[in-house]
């Protein structure tokens, strides 16, 4: 293993949770934007993600259950960690110098997700997304994770920086 990675990987794994999180979140909000410019229900592509579970009827459920909208939405924020953590790693190995650095990385680091998701997952364990929204929401809902990571490793790295000063103070 490289041993720079070696001692960071306690502050990616903080990090991936931290940028992961924010990634979901913001990700999350732009499928129900879509969704309701497309005329569905603004839960339907989270509840579509749950088809892991409950079979592709997910994708139709436009009401909040346990079932499906938690599950899915877990399962989303599972992902976004899942994406955040290699995203992470990549940061510290290689610290962006400028903001249009950190954009051009979480565009690599989404569009591998993108490329992952749906070409090389089974269509049992896909986002699901494809099942309530367009393709063009779909790509919508991943330049939303793109900005997601970028926002999500601004806001770790602010975090780090404020624990550090913390610390000198003690």
């Amino acid at each position: 293993m490289n041993r720079t990675l070696d001692k960071e990987w306690p502050r990616i794994g903080m990090s991936a949770v931290v940028t992961g999180l924010v990634a979901a979140c913001v990700s999350a909000a732009a499928l129900a934007a879509a969704a309701k410019l497309e005329g569905k229900s603004a839960l339907q592509p989270i509840n579509a993600t749950s088809h892991w579970l409950n079979g592709d009827a997910a994708a139709r459920v436009e009401l909040p259950t346990a079932r499906h909208t938690l599950v899915g939405f877990g399962t989303h924020v599972l992902s976004a960690i899942f994406w955040a953590a290699p995203f992470e790693a990549w940061l510290a190995l290689n610290p962006p110098r400028t903001p249009e650095a950190l954009l051009r990385d979480a565009a690599a680091m989404s569009g591998i997700a993108a490329v992952v998701d749906y070409g090389a997952t089974p269509k049992r364990f896909t986002p699901g997304w494809e099942l309530a929204l367009s393709k063009v929401s779909m790509l919508a809902a991943y330049l939303a994770f793109t900005l997601g990571l970028a926002g999500g490793a601004l806001a770790s790295a602010r975090m780090r920086e404020e624990r550090r000063s913390l610390a000198l103070w003690r």
